[in-house]
């Protein structure tokens, strides 16, 4: 019997045929880097536009070699507007005080959609190309733009330049449109998650800006939670967001009616209210710093169950727009009390068990009726997703995503090679199968579910689905161990 390992080189081999069409698999070196063009920190303005113009390029790389080590700073076209406004004459004034020394560099070997991930988180229109120390380029947007052949730099613009709430949910319905393109076209559901998430956080920061006053955004902390905040989530679910306020701070408006339209505007770009209302309309998921820590603390000491699913919930928080300190501040608190108490803990961990047994759908997996369906999510995702957050809660982790725990916990000694790639391969399928029945669903005019018949799968998918379960089954033993959850 192959190994999950094979059984996935199977599937990509299989999709190979579609991933060579998707141009947001490309390497970055494939794309159209701009050699570099260095100039001293002390050359003038003047000098730098006479050599845009003799180069026609739109940007130089700044070395200023009076600090050590010494730094490297881009100067574009559009610095020269500062420079003239600056008021000393450019032949005097030089490049170094208005390059920018904060670059965003990607390797050559990383991936278009990587880099494009990048300049939206970044809010950048160019990345420097290097390899450690050696730059070979600088990489622009409207190439990149060019170069793909899906418009997701173009929705990111659209987000940023809109001036009202009704132009967002447009954005938003392109989101779900361009997730249905790159999966047509092959691309990886791992690139996938990740230009949804950047693209969502944008979406979701601009709305805030919009709807809350800029005292309300300056002293608060906006964040998201569950697979959002993970970034595992591709199609829209529910909302899970909170809001983290200053200490001491009042807000200049009705607080309660401001994030009552933030809800409703999430709402209405299609991410449903959340049944269980996380959501920063609710009073209880928006708080200040010190009393958003208490109650931290509080779901740590009562452990009961709806605390565990509170705390569970929060520990994927990702900051969205604000002051991000204040959200680590509160986050802080969680550590404080969990590591170090076993009891918790396990109480913390147990909840992998809450979902079905050895004797039920793993024994009718293969024998399910036409009409029954297998809810992945409880089976084989959450167990998964949830034994890990378990760990890195113990080990005091502090990252958010699956994959980044698996690495942390991995590179900690706390999971062995095999099982971490497993568990890994086995994310990414659960996320991959997830979405391509999502968008079956999308595509009938159904609501995504998250049920999947096993009947109508492949051959290979049915094979993979089987040895996934089976990690996530041998997954749940070493937790039970871990946690001795049989003790409870």
């Amino acid at each position: 019997m192959p190994s999950l390992a094979e059984s996935t080189v199977a599937l990509d081999t299989r999709q190979s045929q579609y991933e060579l069409q998707s141009l947001a698999m490309a390497r970055v070196d494939a794309a159209l880097v701009h050699p570099p063009h260095f100039v001293d920190a002390k050359t003038s303005i003047l000098d730098v536009v006479k050599l845009f113009q003799a180069k026609r390029i739109g940007n130089v790389l700044v070395q200023d070699h009076s600090v050590d080590p010494p730094a490297l700073g881009i100067f574009t076209g559009t610095g020269v507007q500062r420079a003239v406004l600056h008021g000393t004459p450019l032949d005097q004034l030089p490049v170094g005080a208005l390059a920018n020394f904060s670059l965003i560099k990607v390797r050559p070997g990383d991936l278009v959609g990587e880099a494009l991930a990048a300049m939206i988180k970044h809010k950048v229109h160019k990345v420097v190309v290097a390899e450690g120390e050696q730059v070979t380029g600088v990489l622009e947007a409207l190439d990149l733009f060019g170069f793909l052949s899906n418009q997701s730099y173009q929705i990111h613009e659209q987000i940023l330049a809109a001036t009202d709430v009704g132009a967002l949910k447009r954005c938003g319905a392109d989101i779900t449109r361009l997730i249905t393109l790159l999966h047509r076209n092959g691309t990886k559901v791992t690139m996938i998650a990740r230009l949804v998430q950047e693209l969502n956080l944008r979406l979701f920061e601009r709305a805030w800006q919009l709807i809350a006053p800029a005292d309300l955004v300056a002293n608060s902390c906006l964040f998201v939670m569950g697979s959002e905040g993970r970034g595992e989530q591709l199609l829209k679910t529910d909302q899970d967001n909170g809001l983290v306020l200053r200490d001491g701070y009042v807000c200049s408006t009705d607080l309660g009616e401001v994030c009552q339209q933030f809800s409703a505007a999430l709402a209405d770009f299609g991410y449903p209210a959340c049944p269980g209302n996380i959501m920063v309309s609710n009073p209880h998921w928006r708080q200040h710093v010190t009393e958003f820590s208490q109650m931290v603390r509080m779901w740590s000491v009562t452990a009961s169950p709806d605390a565990l699913m509170e705390l569970a919930i929060f520990v994927d928080a990702h900051a969205v727009c604000g002051d991000a300190s204040l959200l680590e501040t509160v986050r802080a608190s969680v550590f404080a009390l969990t590591s170090a108490n076993d009891a918790m803990l396990a109480r913390f961990a147990a909840a992998i068990n809450f979902f079905g047994n050895s004797s039920g759908w793993w024994n009718r997996l293969l024998t399910r009726g036409a009409d029954e369906h297998l809810n992945l999510k409880k089976v084989g995702t959450f167990p998964l997703v949830h034994g890990i957050r378990s760990l890195a809660l113990a080990h005091r982790l502090a990252t958010v995503s699956t994959t980044d725990r698996i690495e942390a916990l991995l590179a900690a000694g706390k999971l062995g090679e095999k099982l971490a790639a497993d568990l890994t391969d086995s994310l990414h399928f659960f996320m991959g199968l997830k979405l391509k029945v999502g968008l079956q669903e999308l595509e009938a005019g159904l609501p995504v579910s998250g049920a999947i018949d096993v009947e109508k799968l492949s051959t290979l998918d049915r094979d993979l689905l089987k040895d996934t379960l089976a990690v996530v089954k041998q997954f749940k033993v070493l937790l039970n161990q871990r946690f001795r959850l049989d003790y409870l």
